[in-house]
């Protein structure tokens, strides 16, 4: 089956990507490289020693995607194109509502025009913003979101429960994702964040590679046992394996009418000290430097998984630990100097 992944080239979907090779589809790619890099192909294709097809465009443009589906022969859909920056969402509303809510609305009528069934939808664990009980599940009360970033993302589950509720032929989940670290084991791909990175480990891997003088952990006054923001760190390649289980699950589904969510994390929260701590034995450097800063706004105290549905649901469980995806990320820095 020929699988379309919008914002093929990003961190998730370059690692999607090659897990669906793996699993024997045929994945294209769609990208208009606005958070990606071209370079990002290049190692796809070093670690699957062929190329897969390309289209630099966005996805909200819908002639195009209706030439897509045709020309490719589509059977599915990954959707992990959209901007994802909090702090910029917050300045830049609009911006996000167009592109992130826009271009899923687009891909969601071409999909029912030209008859494609398989959707996964890329979510998140912001949803459930600061939970009032550990770990989440699925029936977690989803709270106000802290950003227009956030809000998308509950918006877009709602656009789609909706687009279910009134009957079109389409299957769809949401995997909502908690933090996803690491990188390729060949190093050929990883996180390239542009500019200063918004995410713990790349700026833990760039102060260690001399880039920067020091990481800044925002907030050292927290409820937690040191003090520090707790979360479920996920291994990439476990996160791209769960896309494969759902796009599975899609198509083993006989009814043509599904939605579900679905949590994907490790089940476990390590803090941001225990990632630097962890960081320090894996790399073999001698303590990381690191200042504690103020709290950062939109920050959540701690947030993790409870696995249960989708180890069940999906037959999935996140085989790699903390120290494999620092060990995977550490190995990726060196190869970008």
């Amino acid at each position: 089956m020929h699988i379309l992944v919008t914002g093929g080239a990003g961190f998730i979907g370059s690692h999607t990507v090659v897990a669906l090779v793996e699993a024997g589809f045929k994945p294209v790619i769609i990208d208009n490289f606005s958070n990606s890099e071209p370079r990002a192909l290049e190692g796809i294709e070093k670690i699957l020693g062929h190329s897969v097809p390309f289209y630099q465009a966005n996805c909200d443009d819908a002639d195009l995607l209706r030439e897509i589906f045709e020309k490719e022969q589509i059977g599915g859909v990954i959707h992990f194109a959209a901007y994802k920056a909090v702090g910029e969402s917050m300045a830049e509303p609009l911006k996000y509502y167009r592109n992130n809510l826009g271009s899923l609305i687009t891909l969601l009528e071409v999909m029912v025009e030209k008859g494609v069934p398989n959707l996964i939808f890329s979510s998140s664990c912001t949803v459930y913003g600061q939970p009032d009980q550990l770990p989440v599940t699925e029936d977690t009360p989803v709270k106000p979101a802290e950003s227009v970033y956030g809000n998308t993302k509950q918006v877009g589950e709602e656009i789609l429960r909706d687009t279910i509720g009134s009957g079109n032929p389409l299957k769809i989940i949401g995997l909502r994702y908690f933090n996803p670290i690491g990188a390729h084991p060949s190093a050929h791909i990883g996180e390239l964040p542009l500019g200063v990175p918004n995410n713990l480990v790349p700026f833990v891997t760039q102060t260690a590679a001399g880039m920067r003088k020091s990481l800044t952990v925002f907030g050292g006054d927290y409820p937690t046992p040191d003090g520090t923001c707790i979360r479920d760190y996920i291994h990439v390649m476990d996160l791209a394996e769960a896309h494969v289980a759902a796009l599975q699950k899609l198509i083993d589904t006989p009814q043509s009418n599904y939605y579900d969510v679905f949590n994907v994390g490790t089940g476990q929260g390590n803090s941001v000290l225990e990632v630097i701590q962890t960081f320090d034995k894996i790399s073999g450097q001698e303590g990381l430097p690191y200042v504690i800063g103020a709290r950062r706004a939109g920050d959540v105290v701690a947030v993790y998984a409870d696995a249960t549905k989708v180890n069940a649901g999906l037959g999935w469980t996140a085989k790699r630990n903390l120290e494999d995806a620092l060990r995977d990320a550490w190995k990726w820095q060196k190869t970008l100097g």
